[in-house]
């Protein structure tokens, strides 16, 4: 079958001239950018944060995230306060609404970056203009009113990441980084420093699997014996550990895969915090992952990546960054490709289409390991 080789490359997005320069706006003193989920689009948004904050370096910038993700920006530098209000589900309804309202209320911005643009955000956003103390510039990724300041309609294979950067083009934003940007705060790389020398991991000497993603999307994942074998190779080309790591929807995959390597295999499924993925992935020699959240968080690190696409279109969905390459099986070979999860698959004949040995040979070559 053919394999596909995605790299940074995407068409550059032909965009009108902005019809207004937000950086030159001096009244613009508080602003606030609401992202609320996944953890991929979080992982994204937070490149188009650091874009923000360079525009506007003065300004005191608050963060509307969901409770998942706060810590993920805890004692992060860019922003002066983070918050959140679960509206999807220990706060859904009137009583959470009201809750936000007034939080944004007391916040009394003048810019407004609605990076989520979904149909919830959307509404909160109206309310927030119909009922006072409404926010005078507000940008969001999809046409229309509450948001007076957008992008055209972009065609549906356009990716996540520029869609918000088409955002910040629509007020004149400068959008020049170009992977996510995220803090990690010195407890955590304290708490990975402790664990490599608990490991013995050297940095420069060990690989990473991300071999899971959430328990919905299954379908996604490569599999516990290709990584298996995957890792046995990057093993035999001279790295020492095999580091895997993973969340509570993935401890069974991860156990098979640290069961098959064995000796050189450093299981940490359930050992580590979010923010401590970063520093654990800096000072790999290289990552292989399947298409997940987590994947686009490392992609922070600049460390070589290859990430496994089957059911979801790495056009649309691959990690940012030079440093990240994704393969997927061609739709010529495999007309049900990119189902997006949406059908009863019982073969994933799109993900086994990727050998371990071209994955080998892929990564080998990004990381500069012997063939």
């Amino acid at each position: 079958m053919n394999i596909l080789r995605y790299d940074d490359t995407r068409p550059t997005l032909q965009l009108p001239a902005p019809r207004i320069q937000l950086t030159d706006r001096k009244e613009i003193r508080r602003i606030l950018i609401i992202k609320w989920s996944a953890m991929g689009d979080i992982a994204l948004s937070t490149a188009v944060m650091q874009d923000i904050r360079n525009a506007f370096p003065e300004a005191v910038i608050d963060l509307n995230t969901m409770p998942a993700f706060e810590k993920l920006f805890s004692e992060d530098p860019r922003f002066e306060s983070v918050f959140s209000v679960d509206l999807r589900k220990a706060e859904r309804g009137w009583k959470g609404m009201k809750r936000w309202l007034s939080r944004v209320r007391e916040g009394h911005y003048d810019l407004l970056v609605d990076l989520q643009s979904a149909d919830r955000t959307r509404l909160m956003v109206a309310l927030l203009q119909l009922t006072g103390r409404g926010i005078r510039y507000r940008v969001g990724n999809n046409p229309g009113w509450p948001y007076n300041i957008t992008p055209p309609k972009l065609p549906f294979e356009t990716h996540g990441f520029d869609r918000m950067r088409a955002a910040l083009a629509a007020g004149g934003i400068p959008a020049r980084t170009l992977h996510p940007s995220l803090h990690v705060p010195e407890s955590n790389r304290q708490r990975v420093s402790a664990l490599a020398e608990i490991h013995h991991l050297q940095a420069g000497r060990y690989a990473v699997l991300l071999p899971g993603c959430q328990a919905a999307g299954y379908l996604k994942r490569w599999g516990a014996h290709r990584y298996a074998a995957l890792g046995e190779k990057l093993h035999a080309a001279g790295l020492e550990k095999i580091v895997i790591l993973g969340g509570p929807d993935e401890v069974e995959e991860c156990n098979t895969i640290a069961a098959l390597c064995g000796d050189y295999a450093v299981n940490l499924c359930g050992q580590t915090q979010v923010q401590d993925l970063l520093p654990i992935c800096e000072h790999a020699k290289c990552i292989v992952g399947n298409d997940t959240g987590t994947a686009h968080l490392v992609a922070a690190t600049g460390t070589p990546m290859l990430v496994i696409f089957g059911p979801t279109d790495p056009r649309r969905a691959k990690p940012v960054g030079t440093h990240v390459i994704a393969l997927q099986v061609s739709a010529t070979d495999m007309p049900c490709l990119n189902c997006y999860c949406q059908v009863d698959c019982k073969h994933q004949n799109c993900m086994a289409a990727i050998t371990p040995e071209r994955a080998f040979e892929e990564i080998a070559t990004m990381a500069g390991l012997p063939r």
